[in-house]
């Protein structure tokens, strides 16, 4: 492996330099902009080198960011500088990557419902296409019948390896919606058929899941994978399949400010389980999403009000269900770190006192801390949400109608100035109302 350096180490000591900055600069106010997101580019920037060190030199990898994980388009334009492709697996998420500037060829369409349209225009441009099913694979018969492609076409196989720990995240168990499960009668023996009469099909594709998956799982569904890519060579006398897209899904320690598991011990497991990924003779793809960002973002918002009830303190602020809706509404596979602060953007100290914190929604269950030992809040302090960068502020969960939050980027120059731009603006209530007709 070469050398390379770990995952850059995001600290409390980084975050309090952007809050107190955030605070200051006015991006944070109790009364214009009472909650905000935060993404530190500076660490963006560390962790996709770590990534791209982290495999062989001379290796040929496409690094496809899986674009559900932040589709803003500043986030998309920082990574395609950064060498990065992008996987995408919608229309809407087609159109960002395209609009971010990504060349076709690092583009990389998925998605078990994609429409003739999204196929013919991936065609059309040269868009790597990973096939889902068997009538989407008719689908591309019928629309290559007429028309040549440079697109590099694949096939997502289901390795049925198992789940991990959050069943939603897992997508290799035996009746998965996504791929073509391998060890289901007939399958196997028929997509052997399927390359020998398609020389156009060169690629296997598999994902065994994200969230809550062991890194053994995760290998052992990329070897079999791996291993029926050299089964195809071997019964067609040739070597059709030439490349091999991994999936992403590598796991983020959501309980502390480390990051584990890194990418060295990713590749360290790829090299045990499917060593033949590394003798040069296939191109591979990976997509990796919430591992490239979440822990260089967070999510600050005031505290409005507190209470007590049935002798527990709960603290009411503006970040909610509506920026993180998974912890939410399954809290115990989507815990979620918080840290206390002052107005300022200092920390806060002293006792720890169990505490709910909970957000604007109307409904009971909108708390996104239950019985959290916290400094105690109180009005006009501030709580941050770690570990935010994917997902949480991209992906806006409009109930009661809450406008989206700002998104800032930040760069920290040596002497310490921390600079933003911004990734997002504020949804304004004006534009809120006018996008729902009323």
């Amino acid at each position: 492996m070469s050398e390379h350096r770990p995952f850059p180490l995001i600290g409390p000591e980084r975050r309090e330099l952007v809050l107190r900055a955030a605070v200051r600069q006015g991006l944070l106010d109790p009364e214009r902009a009472p909650l905000a997101a935060f993404l530190d580019l500076d660490a963006v920037t560390e962790t996709v080198a770590a990534l791209h060190a982290a495999f062989p030199a001379g290796s040929e990898v496409r690094h496809a960011f899986a674009a559900k994980a932040n589709p803003l388009g500043p986030v998309l334009r920082l990574l395609r500088g950064l060498g990065m492709g992008c996987e995408v697996a919608s229309p809407g998420e087609f159109a960002q990557a395209l609009a971010a500037g990504f060349p076709p060829e690092l583009i990389v369409l998925d998605s078990p419902a994609k429409t003739r349209g999204e196929l013919a225009l991936a065609l059309e441009l040269g868009v790597s296409v990973n096939i889902d099913n068997w009538q989407e694979l008719a689908r591309v018969d019928a629309l290559l019948a007429d028309r040549r492609s440079s697109s590099r076409i694949g096939v997502r196989i289901n390795p049925q390896v198992g789940g991990g720990r959050i069943a939603a995240m897992s997508t290799a168990t035996a009746t998965s919606k996504f791929g073509i499960p391998l060890a289901d009668t007939g399958n196997a023996a028929r997509l052997v058929e399927a390359f020998r009469a398609r020389p156009w099909l060169t690629e296997l594709h598999c994902h065994v899941g994200s969230q809550g998956i062991d890194l053994d799982l995760m290998a052992t569904g990329i070897a079999t994978t791996a291993a029926f890519a050299e089964r195809i060579n071997r019964e067609l006398g040739r070597r059709q399949v030439t490349g091999i897209d991994l999936g992403g899904g590598l796991p983020v320690n959501f309980a502390d400010d480390r990051t584990a598991p890194g990418w060295d011990a990713y590749l360290q497991r790829l090299r045990a389980h499917a060593p033949v990924l590394f003798d040069g003779g296939y191109r591979l793809t990976t997509e990796f999403g919430r591992s490239v960002l979440a822990k260089s973002g967070f999510v600050a918002s005031y505290v409005e009000y507190t209470k007590e009830s049935g002798g527990r303190p709960i603290a009411i602020g503006h970040a909610g269900a509506q920026v993180a809706t998974r912890t939410v509404f399954a809290p115990d596979s989507w815990p979620i770190r918080i840290s206390a602060h002052h107005p300022t953007g200092a920390p806060k100290h002293g006792p720890l006192v169990p505490q709910d914190v909970a957000g604007p929604c109307c409904f009971a269950g909108d708390l996104v801390a239950r019985a959290r030992p916290l400094p105690l809040l109180a009005p006009g302090d501030l709580y941050c949400l770690l570990d935010c960068g994917a997902y949480y502020p991209s992906n806006h969960f409009a109930y009661n109608s809450l406008p989206e939050p700002a998104v800032h980027g930040a760069t920290t120059a040596p002497d310490g100035t921390v600079r933003f731009e911004t990734l997002r603006p504020a949804q304004s209530i004006d534009d809120l109302v006018a996008r729902t007709g009323a």
